[in-house]
């Protein structure tokens, strides 16, 4: 399945305490960045979300919030006295150089970090419920995940049929392509012939004419043959197909692939776009020479969207 870069996820935990909340953010990057925002009592977690998020993730640069809210209380026994003390302490200190300084409100003592004495935070507890809510955000992240691949990848897919269409056209234009330059090529000679001998010519033979003519049409095949280019346009639109049906899982033979189906898309719009190239450069007519820059269009818009695949 292709899975883009993009997406959200959020989950929360109620706990006794209080609500542990916590949001999983992912936009697109070459590897795979994880930047934390965890309270200082949940600090310890971060090596087992950050193993599960390795673990689940290839690509992406995500952003992990993770944030508590505590229950309203007002039972002065759950406050650590030695704290209460130390802070009457400092705000008398305080005083002395800002007299008008405000007091804390109580609801504000009894958010303050690290002063719960007695009804700290469990680290197992509340760590357990971290790592659940983080796998319940991370489910929700890789299904946003995998809806936004699923809409890019239709994109792609029309964008590879455009292509298709075009190297079909250029295909059927070839054998009238070199038709049309040989009768442009047979009028030249003609005429070239009766400038240089307006009274008619007899020591060269009609046989020597066409042979000359079917000598500069050939030649002029080999050098806009593309049937090669053609042939390679459509090996990678296979693969394309089965990539973007596959997820990266196998290529187009059945060999299993190494590497983020994101990058080996990248890799083969470059080899895609440098037979679009090849294309232009022998372009025998306009009709080819725009048939090359639609080619390079298509998947020029199949790159950028593929800048956002896992």
């Amino acid at each position: 399945m292709i899975r883009s870069m993009t997406a959200f996820g959020n989950a929360r935990a109620d706990l006794e305490q209080g609500t542990l909340a916590i949001e999983l953010r992912s936009v697109n990057s070459r590897f795979l960045d994880l930047y934390f925002r965890l309270p200082d009592e949940l600090r310890h977690v971060e090596t087992p979300l950050r193993e599960l998020l390795t673990a689940n993730l290839a690509r992406g640069k995500v952003e992990i919030r993770v944030s508590f809210t505590r229950n309203a209380s007002t039972d002065l026994s759950k406050l650590d006295p030695a704290w209460l003390e130390s802070l009457a302490e400092q705000l008398q200190a305080a005083r002395r150089i800002v007299p008008d300084i405000a007091p804390p409100r109580l609801v504000e003592l009894f958010n303050w970090p690290g002063q719960r004495g007695n009804d700290a935070l469990d680290p197992q507890i509340w760590g357990a419920a971290c790592l659940q809510a983080g796998q319940q955000a991370l489910t929700q992240l890789q299904e946003g995940r995998a809806r936004e691949g699923e809409r890019l990848a239709g994109m792609m897919r029309e964008c590879a049929d455009g292509v298709a269409r075009v190297v079909d056209i250029v295909q059927a234009h070839l054998p009238q392509l070199l038709s049309d330059h040989r009768d442009k090529l047979a009028a030249k000679l003609r005429e070239s012939v009766e400038t240089a001998f307006p009274g008619g010519f007899t020591h060269i033979s009609g046989a020597e004419l066409s042979e000359r003519l079917s000598q500069e049409a050939n030649l002029f095949a080999l050098r806009i043959d593309v049937a090669e280019e053609l042939s390679r346009l459509r090996s990678h639109l296979e693969e394309l197909r089965h990539l973007l049906t596959d997820g990266g899982g196998k290529s187009a033979s059945g060999k299993k692939n190494a590497g983020s189906a994101g990058k080996r898309l990248d890799f083969l719009f470059q080899e895609m776009n440098r037979e679009a190239n090849t294309l232009g450069s022998k372009a025998g007519s306009m009709e080819v020479t725009r048939a090359a820059m639609d080619l390079k269009l298509l998947i020029e818009q199949m790159r950028e969207q593929a800048q956002n695949i896992e």
